[in-house]
């Protein structure tokens, strides 16, 4: 894959280009453009519309309130850090550091901005809530008992009803807390640490998929990205960031497998199918990271992985059905479950393109501008990794919402699918790069301290 880092370098190398060109202004004033119009169409359209969003701080989920916190000046200095020396570091250090290195700084980015919320608030009661995960698990008596009568409970207004997040995933998802419960890591605060290191590893599965999809070098570009990434405000803490980490190690495994050759390929595709398979047990939607697993395959230029990775992911499907909950079942009754809620009033008019400007602010401006650039169609056709990834990315994203089943709260919901709009942060001149981290900060930042969000 040479000829990606020439494609990716010659900008940075000749002298010529501006590191800011005309296209890259379109992207970024189009992506503006939409963040302000999700921001002013509630305020000035009709009381009742305004009302069926059900959002206080519309395009996101929250509620407006500057405020600071104990992780005010941590996340600031983690913020400047990353813009004064990660683009460096990023070239020098040894790639395993590197690697170690963004998912070091994507943990205490995280947790900074978690602790602007406060402890309580911002991390360790998260979790807890009565409509969370944790509000079912002392009820769970017997794992299997609780895998058979799960579909049983997923609609609303009967007496067992799961609470609102336990009865909108599927069983793995519960099963997960319920398993940490068990080894004496229960409560919120233990929940959201796991949230978090699990979410935050993703940088490293993006850049060890990029790394093995592309080259080194090209995944040293993305790495302050993703360790600078404006998502981690939702990372720490909702339960979507250890889905985002878990599918995202899946894929990873994928590319290592398309990637190699002998028994540790086989190794590799295994795992991913094991991985993705238990993926989509965690939450429905993730049955779309098929799209980003094709386009690991396309860019490879191989389908042998398949061999492997499918029936691995089917003994997950056929374990589970074994205890009495099968997928397709599940998936059915949430659809149902969904439209129970305040999903019936939520107005598609508002939700269809407003998804994307809640989106833009999980993976800022930086994202935004690569992919702008990942349109141009030779770049597609010579079918580079950062590119094909990034926009399978989007294609999940795009796939979710006309299913009208994430209208909102698309900021959490969709981190496993935009995460992946990262890596088209590669095809930024390199020159650039401390201005747009400078742009991921301060998106971050001022969602942070602007907006008290749900999660």
């Amino acid at each position: 894959m040479t000829e990606t880092m020439n494609t990716l370098t010659d900008s940075d190398t000749s002298g010529h280009q501006r590191w800011i060109s005309r296209g890259d202004l379109v992207s970024l004033l189009a992506a503006t453009a939409l963040l302000t119009t999700a921001v002013v169409a509630p305020i000035v359209g009709d009381t009742e519309w305004r009302i069926n969003i059900f959002a206080l701080a519309p395009p996101l989920f929250g509620e407006y309130g500057p405020h600071f916190g104990y992780g005010t000046v941590a996340a600031v200095l983690v913020a400047l850090a990353v813009i004064a020396y990660g683009p460096t570091l990023a070239t020098r250090l040894s790639w395993r550091s590197v690697i170690l290195a963004a998912m070091a700084t994507c943990l205490a980015w995280t947790f900074s901005l978690a602790m602007i919320d406060g402890w309580d608030r911002g991390f360790a009661g998260r979790l807890i809530r009565p409509d969370e995960y944790l509000a079912e698990v002392p009820g769970v008596t017997g794992i299997s008992g609780m895998l058979d009568e799960f579909s049983g409970r997923i609609l609303d207004f009967q007496p067992d009803s799961w609470t609102t997040h336990v009865s909108g995933h599927p069983p793995g998802s519960l099963l997960t807390f319920v398993l940490l419960d068990r080894i004496g890591l229960g409560g919120g605060a233990w929940a959201a640490i796991w949230v978090v290191l699990v979410g935050c590893s993703a940088a490293g599965a993006l850049l060890i998929t990029t790394a093995h999809l592309s080259d080194e070098a090209t995944a040293r570009r993305i790495a302050p990205f993703v360790a600078l990434t404006p998502g981690a405000v939702w990372m720490g803490v909702s339960a979507d960031g250890y889905y985002m980490g878990v599918a995202a190690w899946g894929i990873a495994l994928l590319a290592i497998a398309a990637t190699t050759s002998g028994t540790r390929a086989v190794a590799a595709a295994v795992g991913s199918g094991l991985v993705l398979g238990c993926a989509i047990f965690l939450n429905y939607g993730l049955v779309l990271m098929g799209l980003v697993a094709i386009a690991v395959l396309v860019v490879a230029r191989v389908w042998r992985p398949i061999v492997y990775a499918v029936p691995a992911a089917l003994a997950v499907v056929g374990i589970f059905a074994a205890f009495g909950f099968w997928w397709l079942e599940g998936y059915h009754l949430v659809v149902e479950r969904y439209y129970q809620g305040v999903a019936t009033q939520r107005p598609f008019s508002y939700w269809g393109w407003a998804n994307f400007a809640s989106a833009l602010c999980a993976v800022g401006p930086a994202a935004a501008v690569g992919i702008g650039r990942a349109f141009r169609p030779g770049l597609i056709r010579r079918r580079e990794a950062v590119v094909l990834l990034a926009l399978a990315g989007l294609l999940a994203m795009i796939v979710a919402d006309v299913s009208a089943l994430s209208k909102a709260e698309v900021e959490r919901i969709w981190l496993p699918f935009s995460v992946w709009l990262l890596v088209a942060t590669a095809l930024l001149p390199r020159r650039s790069h401390r201005f747009w981290l400078a742009g991921q900060a301060i998106t971050a930042l001022l969602i942070n301290h602007l907006v008290w969000t749900y999660w």
